[in-house]
């Protein structure tokens, strides 16, 4: 075998010692040709690129930082790349110089400097921009466009409907929704955290009530009470009480109720239902006299009205007493809270005792058992605020009372001459769904009337309302700004709370700052209760902070600002809220703020809104059928 021949070896240089105190190494050999590198002069630092200048007069270009693996990239290709010339720039970061990017410098003129006049320009510098602030910029581009395209669009001219905080959710009045169409609601997105602070207000779409608008040329109704064919005895009592033209609910229900008809009376809030059913029951008291009752035995009532606050039957008892000072009948008043001394000497009257007597239903039930009254006289009874009646906490002692009076089995019937039957009236602005089973118990529900308004169960056209939306912590700054923002002249001011607690620790909170005040709510005990309404009434302080036990049917002509602080938990609280202001008798048509917190309150604000864009009653409201008579 022919042995390999040996390759040729090669020289090598010998590696260089190291000592160093950790010991000898050797240091990497030098290829070929190369030589030690010269060394620099002292104090001369030795650089391993071109230093790069920038012309005098321009700045570097401001460049966005890159990531580590970009800036190694980057220079790396710098590296390889020759020299830049003038104009270029190096930007150095934490990993090292991140690009090399050509400058903006500014286009010298045609014929000056150095440059031939044929000499081609150079190309055009590009800056780049991240991502995330080109996306950034094209979404504020985009809604600048869309806003102003919404906005010309818009009316320019022409009265609002509702006003929104973004003009592109205002409605003008003139615009109609359909009734399967869902309008774009401002509400809508109120249960996103982002949504505080928005707000918007229905603006008054007329100047006055609805109930004060005059009657269609073909109705015959008359426009005066003295053509409605009452008593000289009751037009002259509503002289004293300054009243001279009837209201759309009084032309619709004197005539009825004359003729001995029982019904159901429904009418929007402040609209005058008092007067609609105190003067028909007057009319027929004074047109039958009777023989006086025994002096000995119990009061024996011609007319009965049950009312669910004492506040309310103070109330109603002053407008009954005014009309029936000129006619010579007796009004009494029956309110709980005292001893039983109390309400004997509450019933006490000069003889024939009282012909119409106004209580709350506790105080009714209570003289009724201890046989101080006695209702076998009984005409007419009415059943006002009849909702609040049909609560939990009356509907016991509702049909307790209901069961002395003699109310008829068969059908009430227009009354003839020698027909003795108890008329009933139940009056209020919403109904509530048990009303027809508890009084189908003691009469023929399926004979009674219906009388009710067009403006029933729809937001007051009349009165500015106002939705805020608002964490808890800022209902108070905002309630205390509108308060000492508001002039003295400004009218009363009402404030709603949900709770008796809320009352007492707002009403503490009002004190701190100076401001006057009054409180009202259910837990306070009769003596306490006492005057409070009346006080506010006559003026002697502006600002009532109360429950919903204020809402119902009292005369607030002078409250100028209803403040619902907690927003009410169903929309019949809120109508009642709202009806506080804009009432018969009212000088100015007033406003309701309205504070909404929870995202349960929104539910029923987006349910106001959208009726107050289709112009329709609020959804849920029992509507005012004849009633069934089964279920009894």
């Amino acid at each position: 075998m022919r042995p390999a021949t040996p390759a040729p070896s090669r020289a090598r240089a010998p590696r260089r010692p190291c000592h160093s105190p950790w010991g000898p190494r050797l240091l990497p050999r030098r290829r070929r040709g190369e030589g030690a590198p010269p060394a620099a002069e002292k104090g001369e630092r030795r650089e391993r690129h071109p230093r790069r200048t920038h012309p005098p007069g321009v700045a570097p270009p401001r460049l966005c930082g890159a990531g580590r693996t970009g800036a190694g990239a980057a220079f790396r290709r710098h590296r390889a790349a020759p020299p830049p010339r003038v104009g270029a720039a190096m930007a150095l970061g934490r990993a090292g110089p991140v690009l090399a990017l050509p400058l903006l410098l500014p286009r010298r003129p045609a014929g000056s400097g150095t440059a031939a006049a044929g000499s081609p320009q150079p190309p055009g510098a590009v800056v780049r921009v991240p991502w995330a602030l080109r996306q950034r910029l094209q979404r504020g581009a985009q809604r600048r466009r869309r806003e102003q395209g919404e906005a010309a669009a818009a009316p320019r001219s022409g009265k609002l409907l509702l006003r929104s905080r973004r003009p592109e959710l205002s409605q003008p009045r003139w615009q109609t929704v359909g009734r399967w169409e869902q309008p774009p609601l401002v509400s809508a997105g109120w249960k996103h955290r982002k949504a505080y602070g928005d707000y918007f207000q229905l603006e008054p779409s007329q100047e006055a009530a609805p109930a004060l608008q005059a009657p269609p040329a073909e109705a015959g109704q008359g426009p005066t009470f003295a053509e409605l064919g009452l008593q000289p005895a009751l037009l002259a009592g509503l002289e004293r009480l300054s009243i001279g033209r009837p209201t759309a609910v009084q032309r619709l229900a004197v005539p009825a109720l004359r003729r001995g008809r029982s019904a159901l009376c429904a009418a929007e809030t402040g609209s005058g239902k008092t007067l609609a059913y105190l003067l028909p029951l007057l009319e027929r008291l004074l047109g039958r006299p009777e023989a006086p009752a025994e002096a000995a035995g119990p009061a024996a009532p011609r007319g009965l009205v049950v009312l669910p606050s004492r506040e309310l039957a103070a109330q109603v008892g002053a407008v009954a007493a005014a009309l029936c000072a000129p006619a010579g009948l007796a009004v009494r008043g029956l309110t709980g809270g005292g001893a039983a001394g109390g309400l004997r000497r509450q019933l006490r009257a000069p003889p024939p005792g009282p012909a119409v007597l106004l209580g709350t239903p506790g105080a009714l039930r209570e003289a009724l058992r201890r046989r101080f009254l006695a209702l076998e006289r009984l005409r007419w009874m009415v059943l006002d605020e009849a909702d609040l009646l049909m609560d939990e906490s009356f509907t016991e002692l509702l049909e307790e009372i209901l069961a002395h009076a003699p109310l008829a089995a068969g059908a009430p019937g227009p009354a003839g001459p020698d027909e003795e039957r108890t008329q009933v009236v139940v009056v209020g602005a919403t109904f509530p769904a048990g009303l027809s089973e508890t009084l189908a118990k003691f009469t023929d529900v399926g004979q009674f009337v219906t009388l009710s308004t067009q403006s029933l169960h729809r937001l007051p056209p009349h009165v500015q309302q106002k939705f805020v939306r608002l964490k808890g912590r800022d209902k108070l700054p905002e309630l205390l700004q509108l308060l000492k923002e508001r002039p003295s002249s400004g009218g009363a001011v009402l404030i709603f709370c949900n709770s008796a607690s809320t009352v007492n620790w707002l009403g503490y909170i009002l004190d701190d700052h100076k401001i006057k005040h009054l409180r009202l709510q259910g837990q306070m005990s009769a003596a306490a209760r006492a005057g409070i309404f009346a006080s506010f009434q006559k003026g002697d302080v502006s600002v009532l902070v109360c429950t919903d036990l204020a809402s119902r049917g009292l005369d607030t002509s002078s409250v100028q600002l209803v403040v619902n602080y907690d927003f009410p938990d169903t929309l019949q609280d809120y109508l009642h809220r709202a009806g506080r202001v804009g009432r018969v008798g009212s000088k100015a048509p007033g406003a309701v703020v309205s504070f909404v917190t929870h995202r349960w309150d929104v539910d029923l604000v987006r349910k106001i809104e959208t009726a107050a864009r289709k112009r329709t009653g609020l959804p849920g409201m029992d509507s005012i059928n004849k009633p069934s008579p089964k279920g009894g």
